[in-house]
């Protein structure tokens, strides 16, 4: 059996189309997001009750969990950490949200000394239906795979860069690429290796949540591949006119290869109609030196492209 998919972004607050509410032009394109704003505030209930209501009755929303739980109290038995936890939980409630997403820190460690405590507090949560999911940012060890798995704790990962510690009915992926932070676009073949890695996981539902600067774009593209089993492109060239357009967007001159690369490398280009690669790819070709402008960028990568 082939997974359900549910595809879109981590929050619509950049999906602007004129004349609309972001959110409710947003639920025409993707049928799923996650909720960042929870992680930040707690928002009047009245507002998430409005979300629920600018969107189909099928959009499904996640919601992150606020960071005073992930990232101050930690998870442990005690009245804050359950006070912020069932707050957090009630906007899921309204949403009708089946999937509540804790993140941690990297220093966050669950070990001997504090498995019990964690141990302690997932078994006292009243879930009513809600599914955990678990972002782990440290190093991943049998001890919280065991932990996640005796809880029904989704593990969540990052598909272009690893694999669940372990399989179960839903795959939840934040998708942010292999760049600084969120600096980084998918290149086809990666938007091709996510999906084999999510069909691969054999799960009945599989979520994905990009987070990249160009997530509208990655998530689109991602979405048409599934439907299409092609992507559309990127910019409206090919070839070099491609590269110029993208970098025509911030490029700053005067300027090195291999500053170039940092900088502009991570963006996806149309090499040609039917692939799209990182801009990295043909810079790694010009010469190594200092470039004052964009001509003078562009008469080079026209010899190599």
């Amino acid at each position: 059996m082939l997974p359900d998919f549910l595809v879109g972004t981590g929050g619509w607050a950049y999906f602007n189309v004129p004349n609309k509410t972001s959110l409710k032009a947003y639920s025409e394109v993707f049928n799923f997001v996650e909720v960042n704003y929870t992680f930040y505030e707690f928002p009047d209930i009245r507002l998430v009750e409005a979300w629920r209501k600018m969107v189909p009755e099928d959009f499904t929303f996640s919601v992150r969990c606020h960071q005073n739980l992930t990232h101050k109290v930690g998870f442990r038995p005690v009245n804050e950490a359950y006070e912020i936890f069932y707050q957090t939980r009630s906007y899921c409630d309204v949403l009708r949200s089946q999937y509540l997403v804790l993140e941690t820190p990297a220093k966050y460690v669950i070990e001997s000394e504090n498995l019990h405590r964690a141990k302690d507090f997932f078994s006292s949560l009243n879930l009513d239906g809600i599914k955990l999911v678990w972002e782990y940012r440290a190093p991943m060890t049998p001890t919280v795979t065991n932990l996640m798995e005796d809880f029904g704790i989704i593990h969540c990962v990052d598909l272009s860069k690893e694999n669940p510690s372990y399989n179960s009915d839903v795959t939840y992926s934040r998708l942010f690429g292999k760049g600084q932070q969120n600096i980084y676009q998918f290149a086809d073949s990666e938007l091709v290796e996510i999906d084999q890695k999510a069909q691969a996981t054999r799960s009945k539902t599989v979520i994905l949540s990009y987070h990249g600067v160009r997530m509208n774009s990655d998530a689109v593209r991602f979405k048409e591949y599934k439907r299409t089993g092609s992507f559309i492109p990127v910019t409206a060239f090919t070839g070099a006119d491609s590269a110029k357009a993208v970098l025509a967007e911030d490029a700053k001159f005067p300027i090195t290869k291999s500053e170039l690369i940092v900088e502009q490398g991570w963006k996806v280009i149309d090499a040609s109609q039917d692939r799209r690669v990182h801009l990295s790819e043909v810079l790694i070709k010009i010469p190594d030196k200092t470039y004052s402008s964009l001509n003078e960028v562009m008469s080079e990568l026209r010899v190599v492209i």
